[in-house]
């Protein structure tokens, strides 16, 4: 048997792989960014040519660096920036457009068309989420009713789409030369196409899209003990088994070994993702949040989970940096924001892309209230930080409306969780303490977790939950007063971002 099992994360930033022993250490990884290309206001895209080579580039140079060989790797799991979405022709391999990015609102006529037209409520019932600019559906048509040669080439079977987990699986396993073109059940349930009971592509959604059905790809289990294909690359990393694919919130919730219902974390990246385990049983919010799959592990039946999406939470810190000059590194924000003992008054609320969970509001941008001249950067640093603590609040109320599970401990992961100051702030605005683990980086042993359970790298989900430890704890300190006023100054801020743009 190998000895380690690998993981591609592709994200909405950069690209990475890591490669984790069986107690799910961290053995060694490289990782590169990828330019974010911004055309207009409100479109985001990446190139997906650029993203494959930063894969294949990460991959042979991580294998370079730990003198790996395919025999040294079990096998290699994919998670992913999910609803970023891609379509590229089978016969050449060359995209059609760049990939059009979650965080991407050009497809707010069409959402806004389907909510008029009654088709709303279908996918809602179908898909469990909302009509909205963040999901995969409205970007494919979109693009199909943008680019030359697209809608002609679909329908002909020779344009496909893929989230970014798909272009990769298809690029990994041969590209044109035998390209294997699938998807998993969560990465799918982002599309607005898949119903979440059969587990499949949904005909009269594809309708509301008129997206061609031969465009998708074949949807899989996250962990799949058949197997995806094997790594074609060149440069020494032929052979290794593809066997786990999971988007990047539910690969969190493997990673943070969430596998029982009322389990929930929440990572902070570029945006936030909160998701509660529900387990076999799908429950719809009426409080603002999604319902999407958790994962599918072989044949079991798969576990459904609540998510509370939040755009902007990580890149508001990139704002700061890359857009005001406030900061000149993100490592940056907490010195300064630590510099004041307060907000100051100052609340920012960051809804560069509108407002997802739980308001799903496209109309609204972003704004920072509260100033007056005594107000200095430290405070807008601070409540840059609170913002990201305040819309995790948001999806908490709502979860706990939707499902009546107060959470007694927050797990949390991702690249913000080395903040202290920040997390120390999360527990004092949620007013429950919050846990960071050894392994903060949870997404890529998560679809590590998933391609090794795959091939038996690993036996079961007990013998994961045995890897998982606590680094640091935060407990609340603030006063229930402190954390009444502070909330309600939040949400008064965020009622003035409404309304600030007309979305036909």
């Amino acid at each position: 048997m190998a000895d380690f099992v690998g993981a591609v994360d592709q994200g909405t930033t950069s690209t990475r792989f890591m490669v984790f022993d069986h107690g799910g250490n961290e053995v060694g990884r490289h990782q590169l960014e990828h330019e974010q290309i911004l055309p207009q206001a409100g479109w985001v895209e990446h190139s997906p040519i650029e993203i494959w080579e930063r894969t294949s580039s990460v991959l042979q140079t991580t294998a370079n660096l730990l003198g790996l060989g395919p025999s040294d790797l079990a096998a290699i799991g994919i998670t992913n920036q999910r609803e970023t979405t891609v379509v590229w022709n089978r016969r050449t391999g060359r995209p059609y457009y760049n990939a059009i990015v979650w965080q991407d609102t050009r497809t707010d006529r069409i959402a806004s068309a389907l909510e008029r037209g009654g088709q709303g409520e279908v996918i809602r019932r179908k898909t469990g989420l909302p009509p909205a600019t963040y999901f995969s559906g409205g970007k494919i048509q979109w693009i199909l009713e943008n680019v030359p040669e697209a809608r002609a080439d679909a329908e002909k079977g020779e344009a496909i789409f893929g989230n970014t987990d798909s272009w990769l699986m298809w690029n990994l396993t041969g590209g044109v030369n035998g390209g294997i073109h699938i998807t998993d059940v969560t990465n799918a349930s982002r599309t607005m196409l898949m119903d979440l009971q059969t587990l499949a592509w949904d005909d009269e959604l594809l309708g509301f899209f008129d997206i061609p059905r031969a465009m998708l790809p074949e949807i899989r289990p996250s962990s799949d003990p058949r197997g995806y294909g094997e790594t074609a690359i060149p440069h020494g990393l032929e052979g290794v088994p593809l066997t786990g694919i999971l988007g990047d919130q539910q690969a969190a919730m493997f990673g943070q070994v969430c596998f029982a219902p009322g389990e929930a974390k929440n990572t902070y990246g570029t945006g936030n993702f909160m998701l509660l385990n529900t387990g076999e049983e799908l429950v719809r919010s009426s409080n603002g949040l999604l319902t999407t799959v958790c994962y599918q592990i072989g044949e079991a039946k798969p576990v459904y989970a609540l998510e509370g999406s939040i755009a902007v939470t990580g890149s508001a810190v990139q704002w700061l940096r890359d857009q005001l000059g406030i900061i000149s590194g993100a490592s940056e924000i907490e010195g300064l924001a630590a510099g004041v003992s307060d907000n100051g008054g100052v609340y920012f609320v960051p809804a560069f892309s509108g407002l997802f969970a739980p308001y799903w509001r496209s109309d609204a941008r972003g704004a920072i209230v509260g100033l007056s001249r005594f107000n200095t950067n430290a405070h807008v640093a601070r409540a840059t930080l609170e913002a990201i603590c305040y819309q995790s609040r948001d999806v908490a109320e709502a979860m706990e409306a939707d499902s009546g599970v107060h959470l007694d401990v927050l797990k949390v992961d991702g690249g913000v969780t080395a903040n202290n100051l920040c997390m120390q702030l999360q527990a004092d605005i949620l007013g429950v303490p919050v846990s960071r683990p050894v392994v903060a980086e949870t997404t890529a042993l998560g679809a590590a977790y998933a391609a090794g359970l795959g091939v038996g790298f690993w036996s079961d989900t007990d013998e994961l939950r045995d890897n998982w430890n606590e680094s640091t704890n935060w407990k609340p300190t603030w006063s229930d007063e402190q954390r009444r006023d502070g909330y309600a100054g939040w949400q008064k801020a965020v009622q003035r971002t409404l309304g600030w743009v007309e979305v036909e």
